[in-house]
């Protein structure tokens, strides 16, 4: 979950949300991003996706485990169940967005489920996607 972290904290210092994304197989980190923008669509969890399974030259990820920052929306836990990824840490939960424990619990719907495990170091998580927030309303009222 620290590569995630600092993934996010990439994202941040590009004054994006910082989510951040990470894909091991094994002992080995397959692949790691972090939200990018003017793509509504290249959310963390969908780069990583993308980069390990061209780095594998597959379409599934059945070995392979994921930590990202933030409870994935419904259009990550989607493609992290068609990715077939076998375990999922998530870090913050997320109650306006999410799509596994909140919102649309994706995984209800899905033919492959993956193992669960949301709450990973979500203090941390949380205080930066808070402080990002924070910021950024800050900035908007001085406009």
């Amino acid at each position: 979950m620290e590569l995630a972290i600092e993934q996010a904290k990439l994202a941040q210092k590009n004054d994006e949300v910082p989510i951040g994304a990470v894909i091991v197989s094994g002992s080995n980190v397959v692949s790691s991003a972090h939200n990018i923008s003017n793509d509504p669509t290249a959310h963390a969890e969908m780069l990583a996706i993308k980069q390990a399974c061209e780095l594998l030259s597959t379409s599934t990820l059945c070995d392979a485990e994921m930590y990202v920052t933030l409870e994935p929306c419904p259009m990550c836990a989607q493609a992290i169940s068609f990715a077939r990824i076998k375990r999922l840490y998530f870090g913050a939960y997320n109650p306006k967005g999410g799509g596994i424990e909140n919102g649309a619990k994706i995984f209800q719907f899905c033919s492959h489920i993956p193992e669960v495990y949301g709450g990973i170091l979500e203090t941390e998580c949380s205080f930066l996607l808070k402080d990002f927030f924070e910021k950024l309303r800050r900035c908007l009222e001085n406009i």
